[in-house]
């Protein structure tokens, strides 16, 4: 199959950026989204020209690093898989594909579709740990968790810390992320002697970092690669209150 590729090109967050045009031919069905830009890198490096950024890593579902806005929807067209997992057989030949990075001011841009989220990392290192001495790794068997706070923990730890949900958003906002590592951590017993201090702080950081509001459009659990639940920010906006009135 044969594709037109219009990727937006940027050289850092200080320059205005453009869309480029690419013809990409003889393009596999079975290939990932991923392996199309191999291969497009490939060809450009060979023409002595520069190569598109992007940002990529386990190729496996797993990271989250592989973030792309393609055609409108954050990692493409399909539900519940990130832009690795995404294969070409779900586009046309002849199709126009366009491919932007992430928008979010607390996303600043480093090259082309690769974006800095360092911001995350910042607000996972404000709370989103457990710091008390819990002792020694104990038999599982003995710590008594309800099935249905381990599911739904479960279901919170899933979350990959991509983006998506940032850049589905109009408001950019990180709510889904924050109160996905919130869940996790306040819902296991391990976690709960901060579970008011956690929320305070992660809450703070992503305030300072830039993010939106939420208005509760839903467009982040649709988009979600993992289909995080927005139930858990409701999570959070309970354990933030309980925090604030304790």
């Amino acid at each position: 199959m044969n594709i037109t590729l219009k990727v937006w090109k940027q050289r850092n967050k200080d320059e205005r950026g453009r869309f480029e045009t690419y013809q990409v031919q003889d393009v596999s069905e079975d290939m990932s989204f991923l392996e199309m830009f191999d291969v497009l890198n490939e060809r450009l490096i060979n023409e002595g020209k520069d190569p598109v950024a992007f940002d990529h890593d386990c190729r496996e579902g797993i990271c989250g690093a592989c973030s792309m806005y393609i055609n409108g929807r954050p990692h493409g067209p399909l539900q519940g898989v990130t832009t690795c997992q995404l294969h070409m057989r779900s586009f046309k030949d002849g199709e126009t594909i366009v491919v932007e990075p992430w928008r979010s001011a607390a996303f600043p841009v480093i090259k082309d579709l690769a974006v800095d989220r360092s911001s995350f990392d910042r607000i996972m290192a404000a709370g989103g740990f457990v710091s008390v001495n819990t002792g020694n790794a104990q038999d599982a068997n003995s710590i008594l968790i309800p099935k249905d706070d381990a599911d739904k923990a479960f279901e919170a730890a899933a979350c990959i810390g991509c983006g998506a949900c940032v850049a589905a958003c109009k408001n950019s906002s990180a709510m889904l992320f924050v109160s996905a590592k919130v869940s996790q951590l306040s819902l296991l017993p391990q976690g709960k002697a901060e579970r008011h201090e956690r929320v305070m702080k992660m809450v703070a950081q992503m305030d300072e970092e830039g993010f939106g509001n939420c208005t509760n459009t839903g467009a982040c659990e649709a988009e979600c690669p993992k289909e995080i639940s927005i139930e858990n920010i409701a999570r959070m906006n309970r354990e933030y209150l309980s925090a604030k009135i304790s």
